[in-house]
């Protein structure tokens, strides 16, 4: 099986495990990237502690689930955002105003839509979780 998009698997992954109730999930391969979009997700409160495991490959996660998440994935194509774009992007992937969070990657680090916003930075567009 060729893994096409490690960042979408790894959410698929999370979701799935969550949908059946399970308290912790392995993902694997792990990536810096999605290590940066754990670690928001884990600020923001959808995921509680991780760890990354060495395993003599490519290494994987092993995430706590807190129960939090009703649906998350990413964005594709990755859009680019310019910094007054936000809502509109808000409006397409989150439920309602002030629900659910945008994760994208900006020139200075993987953050949320909100933290982009109050820096006055854009970015593109990763993934959406509520």
């Amino acid at each position: 099986m060729t893994l096409m998009d490690p960042l979408a698997d790894a959410l698929t992954n999370m979701r799935n495990n969550e949908l059946q109730g399970n308290s912790r999930c392995k993902i694997s391969p792990a990536s810096k990237m999605i290590g940066h979009v754990l670690r928001t997700m884990q600020t923001e409160g959808y995921i509680g502690e991780f760890e990354f495991v060495d395993d003599d490959k490519a290494g994987q996660f092993m995430v706590e689930l807190e129960g939090n998440i009703n649906k998350c994935g990413v964005i594709k194509p990755r859009h680019a955002v310019k910094k007054d774009e936000f809502e509109k992007f808000e409006k397409r992937f989150l439920p309602s105003k002030n629900f659910g969070t945008i994760i994208l990657t900006t020139p200075e680090g993987i953050m949320t839509h909100r933290e982009a916003k109050e820096k006055g930075i854009g970015g593109r567009l990763l993934v959406y979780v509520y």
